[in-house]
């Protein structure tokens, strides 16, 4: 199977250009791509994602997102990391509408419903689509996120462990060796 496209910082910068500028629900689909670049998480996980997931009582977005193992892939819960980049995000989204903060999933349909997975997936793929990115799914941020933390030297281990990994040559298929990989790689001699 081909495995999704990475995007590179300028394409990445396309989508969410086109969101701000054309999408209706510019703070909450940018929220959904960018959880994806800057947490590594699962379409599926972030279909999951409760608010009370991501903010603490008083509304502040919390440092880690401790995912059941129902929220999950392969049913084992794990801790993510949230980055000062994805709390930026999150901080924005849930003051962009006073009642993000009230629902009890993060992200809901224009119904108010939960996303199913599915429904996700097929909303990142079509803004992709629409700012002509060919190859690129809801899979592309997480392989972003695993690459983007090879290139700056995290082990592979510690990568493993980040995304919710079993086995670490299950992250190995996920980076994409390129020349800042093997740039840095040859300055370490």
């Amino acid at each position: 199977m081909k495995q999704a496209k990475i995007l590179t910082e300028k394409e990445l910068k396309k989508v969410i250009d086109y969101i701000e500028a054309f999408d209706r629900y510019a703070e909450r689909n940018k929220a959904i791509v960018l959880l994806t670049h800057y947490c590594g998480f699962r379409i599926g996980e972030i279909a999951n994602l409760k608010v009370s997931d991501v903010a603490n009582e008083f509304g502040e977005v919390v440092d880690v997102i401790h995912l059941t193992a129902e929220q999950t892939k392969g049913s084992r819960s794990r801790r993510v990391f949230v980055s000062k980049k994805a709390k930026a995000v999150l901080k924005k989204y849930l003051q962009s509408d006073l009642n993000v903060i009230q629902q009890s999933y993060l992200f809901q349909t224009q119904k108010s419903k939960q996303f199913h997975t599915q429904a996700l997936i097929t909303l990142v793929k079509r803004l992709y689509d629409r700012v002509g990115i060919v190859g690129a799914s809801s899979h592309s941020g997480r392989r972003f996120f695993v690459t983007k933390m090879s290139n700056v030297g995290v082990s592979v281990a510690v990568i493993a462990e980040a995304v919710g990994h079993k086995h670490i040559s299950t992250t190995q298929r996920y980076i994409s060796v390129n020349d800042t990989l093997i740039g840095n790689a040859v300055e370490l001699v």
